[in-house]
């Protein structure tokens, strides 16, 4: 088994690794970024390509949202990048990654400096694109394995997962379905190479308040206030958070001039349910809370959103995948552990169709979301030795 670990390694490639992901960072891919992200994806169709199947760049569904005047729009995004290898297998796994970073075009953090001789700042580095990578070079050193003839799989790198991925969450869905397993390359919790274990869940929703305007001083008794009644909601939702979920006010717009009762605003907020009950019972308890606002203040209230990650617990077999892991990385030399997360990600939306997932198997560092984002280069090499290895035991009688 050692030597099988050790052989795996020595076919991943650390320099090319490098260099691949130091050209995929150079392209901006803020979510929003629609010329940058198809790039991306004509790079990422190119290099995966060098696998066996058959690579398709897949259109965006279409996602609505709510603009500050109230009015509904459809939201651009990106294509997806799908790979389908051996789609006839009788065990089949899913690995996903997304190409979108929370960086826009006109942010000023755009360049790669070198902190010291292993680590990298840089823009979607760790988050993800140095995972994008580990994916590639995991399953080419895998495809020189005989066992890989006997199982398939199917890669996913979609364009919208830093704002919830609601025009792939189908496609992740389909994807899902009837895989043996999956992994997916968000990057370590850790610097140290920790794990995310069982997350919870997450929400995002706007709720638009219309009411009457009037003149301030002559007739306000005639109006109705839209920024009273969603200020009145956004305490009112904040008081039913619990132990186990979180709700977030974020943000009101709308209103008018001083001496204007303000017919229009907008309530943007997000809850993080532990549980799926928890999140059950916070649209009861919000749907009442509405209810009770619209009749008291005489407005009316539309709500747009919902729960787009649902909580993530770790059951028996996922379990069995995260120690299998565990014990691949003890062969490897790499200590892996694990600890709960209050974020989200793709993970979530797998682990929801019954899939055992393990969703940070992506490379080492920290910082994310923030200027300060770095990755530890050597850990490009080490996840993807780590990944091959994994999925040459689940492909040779490891059973979950």
């Amino acid at each position: 088994m050692k030597q099988l670990a050790e052989t795996l390694a020595e076919r991943i490639d650390q320099p090319a690794m490098l260099a691949q992901v130091q050209g995929w960072a150079a392209v901006n891919t803020g979510t929003a970024n629609l010329d940058g992200l198809a790039t991306q994806a004509a790079m990422l169709a190119d290099a995966f390509s060098a696998l066996p199947g058959a690579v398709e760049l897949v259109d965006p569904a279409p996602v609505t949202a709510i603009a500050a005047d109230g009015r509904e729009f459809e939201k651009a995004h990106g294509q997806h990048m799908v790979l389908r290898v051996r789609p006839d297998a009788p065990r089949r796994f899913l690995f996903t990654g997304h190409m979108d970073t929370v960086f826009p075009a006109d942010h000023p953090f755009q360049g790669q400096t070198w902190i010291d001789s292993e680590t990298l700042n840089g823009p979607g580095l760790a988050d993800m694109k140095g995972g994008l990578s580990v994916i590639l070079h995991a399953l080419t050193a895998f495809e020189t394995l005989p066992e890989a003839a006997q199982v398939g799989y199917d890669v996913l790198v979609n364009s919208d997962e830093e704002t919830g991925s609601l025009s792939s969450s189908a496609l992740i869905e389909t994807l899902a379905q009837g895989k043996y397993a999956a992994l997916t390359y968000e990057p370590s919790a850790l610097p140290d190479g920790t794990l995310a274990h069982a997350r919870g869940g997450s929400g995002n929703y706007s709720l638009t308040v219309t009411g009457k305007s009037a003149h301030a001083g002559r007739n306000p008794l005639d109006g109705r206030n839209a920024i009273v009644a969603a200020a009145t909601l956004a305490v009112r939702l904040k008081e039913l958070q619990r132990s186990d979920i979180s709700v977030n006010p974020a943000k009101i717009e709308g209103g008018a001039a001083n001496n204007v009762v303000p017919d229009h605003a907008i309530l943007r907020f997000n809850i993080r349910p532990k549980a799926p009950d928890a999140a059950e019972r916070f649209v009861a308890e919000m749907n009442a809370l509405l209810g009770e606002v619209r009749q008291s203040q005489e407005v009316d209230i539309s709500v747009h959103g919902g729960i787009t990650r649902p909580p993530k617990p770790v059951g028996a077999r996922a379990q069995k995948l995260f120690d299998l892991v565990r014990d691949c990385g003890a062969v490897l030399g790499q200590h892996i552990d694990w600890q709960a997360s209050g974020g989200v990600c793709d993970g979530n939306n797998i682990a929801a169709t019954g899939v055992p997932v393990v969703d940070t198997m992506g490379v080492r560092g920290g910082k994310i979301h923030s200027p300060d984002e770095f990755m530890i280069v050597p850990s490009l090499s080490e996840r993807a030795a780590l990944s091959a290895f994994v999925l040459s035991r689940l492909s040779s009688g490891d059973t979950l």
